[in-house]
């Protein structure tokens, strides 16, 4: 497709003045307005059979098959060498579909005898698919008074998967010693409620755990040694309601949660515990019954990636009864969701209330840096205040839940996306290590 520029449309406009003058006021000057015109249209037409011939154009295109939410990929771009003696600039801009962010335009500059490469930004925001159909390349003339455009067809498809590397060193030393747990068998030692071994007191263990009895019986301080319990059964429950759509650092919570998740799942696979998982909001919609081994890890993510957002409202009786009656035995169910107020959250509390009583349960939300900015934020105008006092109104309501769940035996986390997988790690391994399951 080919089209004059803006500067040819205004150098061409710029002679109508011109001619309207000479006409009214030397009427024998009517010929060098036409002679205007006409040059004007050689040199766009001069300039259209010296620009890049698009015959010579050829472009070959890379796109990876699968990316993680929260993560940016490119679409490799390269345009072939070409007989042409001048280097051209080309404009590139993907055709995409799918929840990604805007496409932006590149540039690339082919030089003569050499091939051009550039790499076009793909940023997802949402798991699914994102389809791109095709690049448009847009390049000028020498004088710049053309303008060609061409369309080139991709058609790829990239499946957007939960996040699993996005694991920070940071994280990793809170599981560091569990690493070789499922890969050999191995006696860990000093943790956990169940007994292994006795051992000589030396300073820094825990005076709670000196067995009186057999020290004195063998005339020297004696210490009990316990090992890490195994084969605990873990839920992650992801509420996929409307709330969970909610975009909080640039992806949904449902994506912040399934991202921690899945950490935590690969960490008490590695521990020897069983992972399942369950979905829900208006209806249960997807549950995965725990299994052991590092092995099934790989099916976890694959059940995540399922976990479609949906618009209706959670309905936390329904989906934790429909849970719990799934559950044969005692388990650490982590319960990802969010709320608004305390009248909303009744039933989620009565519901919680319930699974607690028979099972240990993780209540997680994320805490919005937004709402918090707002209350703390020094007000400069009226409007200022009322948001302020509005923000102050839903932290406190959000604050009185938080510590309703607390006093029925529910351990509550509620901190920003960036620090959920360390403290969601950290409760878990306490809960263990203090035998509560």
């Amino acid at each position: 497709m080919i089209r004059p520029t803006p500067r040819a449309v205004l150098i061409f406009a710029c002679g109508v003045p011109l001619a309207l003058f000479w006409l009214i006021f030397e009427p024998l000057l009517w010929p060098w307005s036409l002679a205007y015109g006409l040059s004007v249209l050689v040199a766009i037409v001069a300039d259209a059979a010296r620009a890049f011939p698009p015959a010579a154009l050829r472009v070959t295109t890379a796109a990876p098959d699968s990316l993680q939410i929260g993560e940016s990929g490119t679409l490799a771009v390269t345009i072939a060498a070409a007989p042409y003696r001048q280097p051209t600039e080309f404009e590139l801009l993907a055709e995409q579909r799918g929840h990604a962010d805007a496409p932006a335009t590149v540039v690339a500059t082919l030089a003569p005898g050499h091939e051009a490469r550039v790499a076009i930004p793909l940023v997802p925001r949402q798991r699914g698919r994102l389809a791109i159909d095709a690049v448009w390349l847009r390049w000028h003339g020498p004088l710049r008074l053309i303008q060609w455009s061409q369309r080139i067809a991709v058609d790829h498809t990239i499946d957007i998967l939960p996040n699993v590397r996005g694991v920070h060193s940071e994280a990793l030393q809170f599981f560091a010693r569990e690493a070789l747990f499922g890969v050999k068998m191995q006696q860990q030692k000093g943790e956990g409620t169940e007994y292994d071994s006795l051992r000589e007191y030396a300073p820094g263990l825990d005076s709670r755990f000196i067995d009186w009895k057999h020290s004195a019986r063998h005339g020297k301080l004696l210490c009990k040694e316990f090992r890490t319990e195994r084969n605990h059964h873990v839920v992650l429950a992801f509420d996929t309601g409307y709330l969970m759509r909610e975009p909080l650092d640039g992806m949904p919570r449902l994506d912040h949660a399934i991202n921690s998740g899945l950490l935590l799942g690969w960490t008490s696979l590695q521990g020897g515990d069983l992972v399942g998982l369950f979905g829900f909001d208006a209806a249960p919609r997807q549950f995965q019954q725990p299994l052991r081994g590092v092995s099934s890890f790989s099916r976890l993510q694959r059940v995540t990636a399922g976990l479609e957002y949906h618009y209706e409202e959670t309905n936390f009786t329904l989906g934790l009864a429909a849970l719990s009656a799934r559950l044969k035995r005692r388990a650490l169910v982590i319960l990802f969701t969010d709320f608004v107020d305390t009248v909303t959250a009744e039933l989620l509390i009565e519901a919680t209330e319930r699974m607690a009583r028979r099972h240990v349960v993780i209540f997680v939300t994320l805490r919005d840096a937004v709402l918090h900015g707002m209350a703390d934020a020094a007000p400069a105008r009226f409007e200022d205040v009322a948001k302020a006092v509005v923000a102050h109104d839903f932290l406190r309501d959000r604050t009185i839940v938080l510590e309703r769940l607390q006093r029925l035996g529910v351990h509550c986390i509620d901190v920003p996306s960036r620090s959920l997988p360390v403290n969601l790690i950290n409760r878990y391994l306490l809960i263990k290590q203090r035998g509560i399951l």
